[in-house]
């Protein structure tokens, strides 16, 4: 099943989560207030292999750290355990502020990157397109995993049977269709 991940517009048909993550998202109107950043939302809930504690990723692309440092602070600077901070060289400058909102930890992730890009969705597509490939078993596995404690990349990794680095490793799987 093809979606379209960089609009949130299937949130709204999907599980309840991920309907209350729609609605979350938009109660903030966060896709609105930083389409200049290309904003895509990432991670498990999109893809249905979040646990209860998982939170909401939003990667964005910014090569003025500064600016979209002061767009989060101004937008989302009064929201609960707001914090911020811009950590790298001038090559792998990253900002990232979290924050709750309603029931969601939500962190917004920005880089010199195309959203596109990014590892986050990288992973995820490549994540979602072997959740349709394999069966409930697969799936049910990874959640296993997951709730035991290991990272998504490392438990996809695991099931796989991938060697060496599993976010690297991830990056390259191919699904071979039938």
């Amino acid at each position: 099943m093809h979606i379209d991940f960089t609009h949130i517009e299937y949130l709204r048909n999907g599980n309840s989560r991920q309907q209350s993550a729609y609605e979350e998202l938009t109660s903030l109107s966060i896709f609105e207030h930083l389409r200049d950043y290309n904003p895509i939302l990432t991670g498990t809930i999109p893809i249905g292999i979040d646990l209860p504690e998982s939170d909401l990723d939003i990667i964005c692309q910014c090569c003025d750290h500064v600016t979209f440092a002061e767009t989060l602070k101004a937008r989302y600077g009064n929201k609960r355990n707001f914090k911020i901070q811009t950590t790298g060289s001038n090559e792998l400058r990253e900002t990232v502020a979290t924050f709750w909102s309603g029931d969601f930890k939500i962190e917004i992730f920005g880089q010199d990157c195309p959203s596109v890009n990014q590892r986050a969705y990288r992973h995820m597509l490549i994540e979602h397109k072997i959740l349709n490939s394999e069966d409930d078993a697969f799936r049910t596995e990874i959640m296993r995993l997951k709730a035991a404690g290991l990272k998504t990349e490392p438990a996809f990794a695991r099931v796989l049977g991938l060697q060496g680095d599993p976010y690297e490793a991830l990056l390259k799987y191919e699904i071979v269709d039938l």
